[in-house]
């Protein structure tokens, strides 16, 4: 039943505030826990995953990728010719200067360390997506919905 009602901002950013919610919650559970069993690996790599989850859903919603079944489609906007381009491939550049910035941190921290681990797995996160949305522009997958064009 729709009532009619305004939706509230909490309930149009609620994907965002509990994937957030989530992925603080595996930072908390990792911060107290060994790194070195089992349970303290998964949590780190819970990290790296749900922090790509984050980056995906808000990175999709507010930057652009022309051709990209991942994105969704910029305004036709008057723009100038550098500015087009750079709005119709903002998700690429913001994937690969956010990308350098943890690639930047992990070669800046020691790769054996606790939260080391994690950077080395959000840049593996990272490098999926960015693979995703370059893919999707120019690869087909039978029967998948993000390759309907």
């Amino acid at each position: 039943m729709h009532t009619g009602r305004k939706k509230s901002f909490l309930h149009h950013h609620s994907l965002s505030f509990a994937t957030a919610a989530i992925l603080s919650a595996w930072i908390l559970l990792y911060s107290h826990s060994d790194s070195k069993t089992h349970l303290g690996s998964f949590f780190g790599n819970a990290i790296a995953d749900w922090t790509g989850l984050l980056v995906t859903v808000l990175a999709t919603k507010y930057f652009y990728e022309i051709g990209s079944a991942e994105s969704r489609r910029p305004p036709q906007r008057w723009l100038r010719p550098v500015a087009k381009l750079l709005q119709q491939h903002s998700l690429t550049i913001f994937l690969v200067i956010s990308g350098a910035f943890w690639i930047w941190l992990f070669a800046t921290s020691d790769p054996m360390s606790k939260w080391g681990q994690v950077v080395g797995n959000i840049i593996s996160e990272w490098t999926q997506i960015l693979g995703m949305v370059v893919l999707t522009k120019h690869l087909l997958e039978s029967h998948s919905k993000e390759s309907r064009r």
